[in-house]
C-alpha cells in the first residue's frame, strides 16, 4: 500500500460525506419533495410549538440509532429544557423483547407513554426495522406527529410514514448515521440560536 493512499481514502471519505449532506432530501406526509432547509425549519417550529404546549419529544432507534436517540433526548432536555425521552432502559428493552418479541419493543411503551400532540423522532438507516415501523404506527394512533430519518432505499417504508421525512441517499450505515445525527443537532441548534436571538426561553 502506498504511503499516501490512506490520506487519499480519508480525503475521499469527507468529500463523499459532504456530497451526501448536500443531497439529503426532505419530503412531507404526502411524499412531496420539500426544500431540505424548509424541512429543518418546519421540524424546529413543530418541536418549539409542541413542547411549549407541554408535549414531549420521543426518540426511537436501534443500535447506533438507539445511541443517537439517547444522546439527543438528553441534549434536548438538558440544553433546550424540553421534555424528551428515549425507550432505551435495559430492563424495558429486555422485558418487552422477551415477553412480547423485539418487533414490539418500542410499540408497547409508545402505547403507554405517548400523548396526543407529542412528537416522535424515528431513526432507522434502512427505514425497514419492524419495531420502528410498529412504534410509528402506534404513535400515529395516539395522534402524535412523526419525524423520520432514514437512508438506503428511496422507497423504504419509514419514509412514507412521517409528517416530515429526512432521507440520506447512501447504502452505508456510517454516512447515514452521521448525517442523521447532524440533522437532529441542526434542529436543536436552530432552536437554541432562535431563542438566543429573540431572548425567549
Amino acid at each position: 500500500m502506498k504511503k499516501y493512499s490512506l490520506e487519499i481514502i480519508a480525503e475521499h471519505y469527507y468529500t463523499d460525506l459532504a456530497a451526501l449532506m448536500n443531497s439529503a432530501a426532505a419530503t412531507n406526509k404526502k411524499g412531496s419533495q420539500i426544500n431540505f432547509y424548509k424541512g429543518i425549519e418546519t421540524a424546529s417550529r413543530l418541536f418549539l410549538s409542541r413542547t411549549k404546549s407541554g408535549n414531549k419529544l420521543i426518540f426511537i432507534g436501534n443500535g447506533a440509532s438507539a445511541a443517537m436517540a439517547s444522546h439527543l433526548s438528553a441534549d434536548f432536555w438538558k440544553n433546550a429544557g424540553v421534555k424528551a425521552i428515549a425507550f432505551n432502559d435495559i430492563a424495558l428493552l429486555t422485558a418487552v423483547s422477551n415477553d412480547c418479541g423485539y418487533q414490539h419493543v418500542f410499540e408497547k411503551p409508545m402505547k403507554v407513554f405517548a400523548d396526543r400532540g407529542d412528537v416522535v423522532v424515528a431513526i432507522s438507516s434502512s427505514g425497514k426495522s419492524e419495531n420502528i415501523l410498529n412504534a410509528v404506527k402506534a404513535a400515529r394512533s395516539k395522534h402524535c406527529s412523526i419525524i423520520t430519518l432514514s437512508g438506503f432505499m428511496e422507497g423504504n417504508p419509514l419514509r412514507k410514514l412521517g409528517d416530515i421525512n429526512f432521507y440520506v441517499h447512501s447504502g452505508f450505515y456510517g454516512p447515514v448515521e452521521i448525517i442523521h445525527h447532524s440533522i437532529c443537532h441542526c434542529i436543536l441548534d436552530t432552536i437554541l440560536t432562535a431563542r438566543a436571538k429573540t431572548g425567549r426561553k
